[in-house]
């Protein structure tokens, strides 16, 4: 593990560490490319198809890997070097943004091959993310864990909000009119000069990662088995603390996630064109990013528990507001704050997830609660676009909004270790996950 230096600036403890700021710079890139390359990815399959429903197959295309390798994913990342499997994962990511280079300058005429690719790239994230989430651990002192939480989701939102941004600004770029005495610039307009930059990104990526000097090596030395393979499962499942924190995100984002509808909000309700949406899907990573800060500078330090079940009142709350809405400015308050609000629960449940299980079942337990996260996105969006089918888009919002309150009631009855958990160390935590022991509420 890497030695922090000598007084670091307070809020900005986890950067002491050389090993997590070479990560989180590796991160970051990786997340702004792939978010630039999805632009240009929607952009050329629904250039060849123009049906909306293929801009559909392209999330189903990147999901589908992490459900049919959450066993595996979960074991491997256990079984060996953390380190090895991201440079080999991202590795994997940068061939198939060569591919889908090489299939932009062909300017092919089906999509099949490129959801293939989508596959392959899918793979790399589902055995990636794991390895990735049970690093962090290694690479700072534990009293900084929290810290480097915070600041890695702060900085995946802003890659999040960047990365979207930054790829429609490349994709109109001429660039290929610039160097056609060179090789013909068609392959470097649009959908190619994207592809390139997430390249480079990638390169950028696994170099950082090959300055890594923490080597946590192998962390499940039992043999594969059934049994072990699936341990992951079975400790979730023996600690309610965990269950109740992995399921409380998964329903309170499949009820009351608004994200999919803003479009409808933005165009019949709002009527603020696509200016308006744009503003609409940034207010919540805002939001998030605003609360990472302040929480790297001000840290959670007691009461985990209640201020879990408060953030995510908050959070329903927020979303009820924005349905009952037809303010743009009071909308765009309203995600504002429903992002600072899950930001809380995430950087609550992203330590508690990794300090409440031991070091050899982090990546098995991480690939459970990657699942969950996936499912609540994509299940969510499903959920939310078939309510407003049925009920229109302003009741389908506002019954989310107050589902997610009925949620969060409802856990706080039925996981009480979860609602009394106080300080976010991992002594305190894997006792109170083991024992499944309820402490009595702190003072």
């Amino acid at each position: 593990m890497s030695s922090p230096s000598p007084q670091p600036r307070r809020g900005m403890e986890a950067f002491a560490s050389r090993d997590f700021s070479l990560y989180q710079m590796a991160r970051g890139a990786a997340v702004l490319g792939a978010e630039a390359q999805s632009v240009a990815v929607a952009w050329q399959i629904y250039s060849i198809t123009h049906r909306a429903i293929d801009l559909g197959y392209t999330g189903l295309a990147l999901f589908l890997p992490s459900l049919l390798f959450l066993v595996p994913s979960g074991h491997v990342a256990d079984r060996f070097d953390r380190r090895r499997i991201l440079l080999l994962t991202y590795s994997l990511q940068l061939v198939c943004s060569a591919v889908l280079l090489l299939m932009a300058r062909e300017e092919m005429s089906g999509v099949g091959p490129i959801y293939a690719v989508l596959f392959l790239i899918g793979t790399g994230r589902a055995f990636g993310g794991p390895a990735g989430s049970s690093l962090i651990p290694h690479l700072v002192p534990e009293q900084h864990f929290v810290n480097a939480v915070t600041w890695g989701g702060a900085i995946f939102q802003f890659s999040n909000v960047a990365g979207p941004a930054l790829g429609g600004v490349l994709f109109t770029l001429p660039l290929g009119a610039l160097i056609d005495h060179l090789a013909g610039g068609r392959w470097l307009e649009g959908a190619g000069i994207v592809y390139l930059f997430n390249l480079v990104a990638l390169v950028w990526t696994l170099v950082q990662l090959t300055r890594l000097h923490v080597r946590p090596g192998r962390m499940e030395h039992r043999a594969a088995s059934l049994k072990v393979v699936l341990a992951g499962f079975r400790y979730v499942g023996q600690a309610p603390m965990l269950l109740g924190s992995i399921s409380l995100d998964l329903f309170v984002m499949l009820l009351g996630g608004a994200v999919a509808l803003m479009p409808i909000f933005a165009h019949e309700i709002l009527h603020a064109g696509p200016r308006g949406l744009g503003l609409l899907r940034a207010a919540p990573a805002a939001g998030s990013v605003v609360m990472s800060v302040l929480l790297a500078r001000f840290p959670l330090r007691r009461h985990a528990g209640r201020r879990l079940f408060v953030a995510v009142s908050i959070f329903g709350v927020a979303t009820v507001v924005f349905g009952i809405s037809h303010s743009l400015w009071l909308s765009l308050a309203a995600l504002f704050v429903s992002g600072a609000a899950d930001a809380i629960s995430v950087i609550i449940r992203g330590a508690l997830v990794q300090l409440a299980t031991p070091p050899e079942m982090r990546g098995r337990v991480s690939a459970v609660n990657s699942l969950f996260i996936g499912a609540s996105n994509e299940l969510g969006a499903f959920e939310s676009g078939l309510t407003a089918q049925w009920w229109g888009a302003v009741p389908a919002t506002i019954l989310g909004g107050l589902g997610a309150l009925a949620v969060a009631a409802l856990w706080s009855s039925f996981f009480p270790s979860l609602r009394h958990i106080d300080e976010l160390n991992a002594t305190a935590l894997r006792k109170l996950a083991t024992g499944d022991q309820t402490p009595p509420p702190a003072a």
